[in-house]
């Protein structure tokens, strides 16, 4: 088996280009990433084989016809449903209930950055909770909207999940520690990494599932007849370094919950 890879670190122009050189080589299948790796390949081709490991509202994104039927060249693997954004919100308040003003950090170029920031805007009101967009297009932009987001009390983060933010994920939780912002992020990584608290799914098992459907592929199935899947495991992370830096106190409640409790 050959294996060729490419890696755009979230740069549209860089996912164009990879996917017509992965294209030309003419594969058996492509494993693609996010959602802006699935639709750059399909700019690229409609007829290789593609399985997405993560991709958010793949039907909303026309990368599929319908979850059960996908129909085209695509399928895979559903990061997760929109509702999961006003989890965060919930949690975010749970660990820290002070909070009355919250910046999204989203990724406004994109359908799930504006999906996501909707979600947490539909039950914003009901946890008496003020939002504020911050759009992550470049580093600058992102410390200009935070450290102003930060000047008045009472503030959170809600990091909401793109391939631009996870390439900036260090300067965001710099800037979360450096103001003091209690923040929630989508992937447990961002929590190793001195993050707050995480919630979403498990990446690690939805490659795994991902795998076994180009297994399936490369047997002769297609993309067409495989249902794209929903997640099945979630998993909550807890950094209680950074929880006593920030002088919040995690609910018993919490720890029991969480997949990992970092110390």
């Amino acid at each position: 088996m050959r294996i060729d890879i490419r890696w755009a670190g979230g740069n549209a122009d860089l996912d164009r280009k990879f996917a017509a050189e992965l294209v030309a080589l003419t594969p058996d299948v492509i494993l693609a990433t996010a959602s802006p790796t699935v639709a750059a390949l399909q700019g690229a081709s409609r007829s290789v084989p593609i399985v997405f490991a993560h991709a958010v509202d793949p039907v909303g994104a026309g990368f599929v016809d319908s979850l059960s039927r996908p129909g085209g060249n695509a399928t895979g693997f559903v990061l997760f449903e929109y509702s999961i954004s006003a989890k965060w919100l919930e949690l975010l308040k749970e660990v820290a209930p002070s909070v009355t003003r919250v910046a999204v950090l989203r990724d406004a170029a994109a359908a799930a950055g504006t999906g996501q920031f909707g979600a947490i805007q539909s039950v914003s009101s009901s946890f008496g909770v003020e939002l504020r967009p911050v759009n992550v297009r470049e580093p600058t932009e992102i410390e200009r909207g935070v450290s102003a987001f930060a000047g008045s009390a009472n503030g959170g983060l809600i990091v909401t999940a793109s391939p631009l933010i996870t390439t900036h994920r260090d300067l965001i939780i710099a800037l979360a520690a450096r103001h003091k912002l209690p923040a929630i992020y989508y992937d447990r990584f961002f929590a190793n990494a001195g993050g707050l608290i995480s919630y979403g799914t498990d990446i690690v098992d939805q490659y795994r599932r991902a795998a076994g459907y180009v297994d399936r592929i490369l047997k002769g199935e297609k993309p067409a007849d495989l249902p794209v899947q929903a997640p099945t495991k979630f998993e909550l992370v807890i950094n209680l370094k950074t929880a006593k830096a920030l002088g919040l106190a995690v609910p018993t409640s919490m720890l029991a919950h969480a997949a990992e409790v970092i110390e």
